[in-house]
């Protein structure tokens, strides 16, 4: 998708100020989304589309926010115009229906969009230095279960929205392994941990992550009836003293090594590497840019690399699977295989001990 020049000297010029009015672009959007210029766009019969009359009496905005939107949506071709009627482009009805859209959308407005003003910051100090406009804490992941609203809303739609379209093709692989004990490393809110627990009977399932993800894993878990078949490990992974527990049959990752830099990447595989019995695997679910089908998706992806240095912790990223692998191969663990498109976007590469 990238080993060429992607546009024209005109095309260039035109995308140059696309991504020079980019924040007040992205606003606007947002705002005929939720104000419902785009849906009434949508509703109208395509050969006929819309005067600005007919829109401001479907919505709550002045004769002057209506027409200031849309002659901004003409520039943005959400919308296109034909003798004084409006009509929804192909790609304001995209911006309008698709899940992925709306998901990445609500993201970048209520996690990202004011932290994104400090990403030079962030860069040249390997420091989230935009999070403290969502809260006063080192990392991301001290004061997830304390965001804001609706920022903490919309993370957890972002996060899962991607995991849980992937979890239903692994919790039937796993099935097949019949494993009696699951160690779920970054277990987050618990919902694979749920899942798995729901699949298998048999299984006993450790969770390892901050206590604060864990006591919101807990009562998610708790609320199943899942309790007597759950092993709690409070753990920072980074510290080098933690180590990770050891008897499982399979040690579980699901993106969250992109929550880490290379280095600290390294350091946890060794931590797997010591816990692993023998014959026991290790399964990473990540999301790597490179090897995505789709366009939309990879440039997401890269994309949201700019979150992990801006906000999330300013050291980790979307990975290049080549990148990725070759840190697997410096902890010493081999891989054994590589399943693409999991779910559509994921990739599930299955380890063991060299």
């Amino acid at each position: 998708m990238f080993d060429k020049e992607p546009l024209t000297a005109i095309e260039a010029m035109t995308a140059a100020q696309t991504l020079a009015f980019a924040p007040l672009a992205f606003q606007a959007a947002m705002v005929m989304r939720d104000r419902g210029v785009l849906s009434t766009l949508e509703k109208a019969k395509s050969k006929l589309g819309c005067s600005i009359g007919e829109i401001i009496e479907t919505t709550d905005l002045s004769p002057y926010a209506v027409r200031i939107l849309l002659e901004a949506g003409l520039g943005q071709k959400i919308i296109w115009m034909c003798d004084d009627r409006y009509f929804l482009s192909k790609l304001g009805y995209f911006f309008l229906n698709d899940e992925m859209t709306r998901v990445n959308c609500d993201f970048v407005r209520d996690v990202c969009y004011r932290a994104a003003a400090h990403l030079d910051e962030a860069l040249l100090t390997g420091k989230p230095a935009g999070l403290k406009e969502l809260g006063p804490w080192d990392t991301l992941y001290e004061g997830l279960s304390d965001l804001p609203e609706p920022a903490l809303s919309s993370w957890h739609r972002f996060d899962h929205f991607y995991s849980s379209q992937a979890f239903q093709y692994v919790v039937e692989k796993l099935m097949a392994e019949k494993p009696s004990h699951l160690l779920d490393v970054g277990c987050n809110t618990g919902k694979w941990a749920e899942l798995c627990l729901t699949k298998i009977p048999d299984l006993t399932v450790g969770l390892v992550d901050l206590q604060l993800q864990l006591d919101q894993a807990s009562r998610r878990l708790d609320a199943a009836g899942f309790t007597n078949r759950l092993a709690f490990y409070p753990r920072d992974v980074l510290k080098q003293e933690t180590n990770l527990p050891e008897g499982y049959d399979i040690i579980w990752m699901s993106q969250f090594l992109d929550c880490f830099s290379e280095q600290q990447i390294i350091a946890i595989l060794h931590k797997v590497r010591g816990a692993l019995k023998k014959g026991g695997k290790l399964w990473i679910l990540e999301l790597f840019w490179d090897r995505q089908r789709f366009e939309a998706a990879a440039l997401s992806l890269q994309q949201t690399s700019l979150y992990f240095s801006c906000i999330a912790n300013g050291n980790s990223q979307m990975y290049d699977s080549k990148v990725f692998l070759d840190l697997i191969e410096r902890a010493g663990l081999d891989v054994t295989r590589i399943t693409d498109e999991v779910g559509g976007f994921h990739t599930l590469v299955e380890c063991r001990v060299r």
